[in-house]
């Protein structure tokens, strides 16, 4: 599966490798593109999951403000939730295309 913004492959893996959570793909950090994400200040606490750490994505010359998340620490009773750790996994905002 492919994260594209424009015309920028942001991220890549198999679908085995992803992990699906409230109808966002989350991906394993190594298939994300180097340089691709820059850590935003903007604060975030999932109710269930924890607190998230944003991201602005990078794609060609642009910068997009808060187009991925992440849980870098989420809650035990999330990972049991969701059946499968994605501690630090990386979800992208729906204007990211999401390709198989």
């Amino acid at each position: 599966m492919k994260a594209v913004l424009g015309d920028v492959v942001i991220a890549e893996a198999d679908e085995a490798d992803l992990v699906r959570i409230e109808g966002n793909w989350y991906w394993p950090p190594v298939a994300v593109a180097d340089g691709a994400l820059v850590e935003s200040p903007t604060p975030y606490t999932c109710a269930w999951k924890g607190n998230a750490q944003y991201f602005s994505v990078r794609a060609g010359e642009d910068e997009h403000h808060d187009h991925a998340w992440s849980y870098p620490t989420p809650h035990a009773t999330a990972i049991e939730r969701v059946g499968r750790d994605f501690s630090g996994y990386i979800a992208f905002d729906r204007r990211v295309q999401i390709t198989r």
